[in-house]
């Protein structure tokens, strides 16, 4: 995921300044990407104006600095949906942004464009446990200067409790939103004619 990613869907919701998008990188989209400068969010609009999926209209304002407000264009929509509904791969950390930075945009695809990005994710998270959970993590020690063995191996134990608890609740959490979305607990104008496949396992 790239930062013009994001800039292009939140454009794609609303006309924005840089003001405006940086504003939003660190409030709304503060977990989606971390510290990113004022500086970065105006690099990104001038490379995405010179590629042509953005332009921007100028709003003069009296006694300040006039400010410039940007718009995606149709060729600027077609490379964000290309990114939001194409192919999704799980990067290997679950706690990396990528899937949340898609849903966050979720208004942007139907409810089987998101029903089977969580298919994907849960899935390739569950296959995960299944593999590393009881893996053997025993350590052979050599070490060459002071060590305490004991404090290590009680610190590794409780971090692997610690990761195994957070992937847990990460599956389990989108697990029930694929449920409350096939439920209709979620609005959606697309839960309409969903094919057998995605509403067949609510249980997974």
């Amino acid at each position: 995921m790239k930062l013009e990613h994001l800039l292009l869907g939140v454009l794609s919701a609303h006309p924005s300044t840089g003001y405006d998008l940086k504003k939003y990188l660190d409030t709304h989209g503060r977990f989606l990407r971390s510290n990113t400068q004022m500086s970065q969010v105006y690099r990104s609009l001038a490379t995405m104006e010179k590629q042509g999926w953005i332009t921007h209209t100028v709003d003069p304002r009296p006694g300040a600095q006039d400010a410039k407000t940007y718009r995606v264009t149709e060729e600027g929509a077609t490379v964000f949906l290309d990114w939001l509904t194409g192919p999704y791969q799980p990067p290997s950390r679950f706690q990396d942004p990528e899937l949340g930075a898609r849903l966050s945009f979720a208004g942007f695809m139907s409810a089987e464009q998101v029903l089977r990005l969580l298919d994907v994710e849960i899935e390739t998270r569950q296959a995960e446990i299944a593999r590393y959970r009881y893996r053997d993590r025993r350590e052979n020690w050599a070490p060459t200067i002071a060590f305490d063995v004991e404090l290590a191996e009680s610190i590794g134990e409780r971090l692997h409790f610690m990761g195994a608890s957070a992937i847990d609740a990460h599956v389990a959490a989108l697990i029930e939103l694929r449920k409350d979305l096939l439920d209709g607990k979620l609005s959606s104008r697309s839960l309409t004619a969903l094919p057998e496949s995605l509403v067949a396992d609510e249980t997974r």
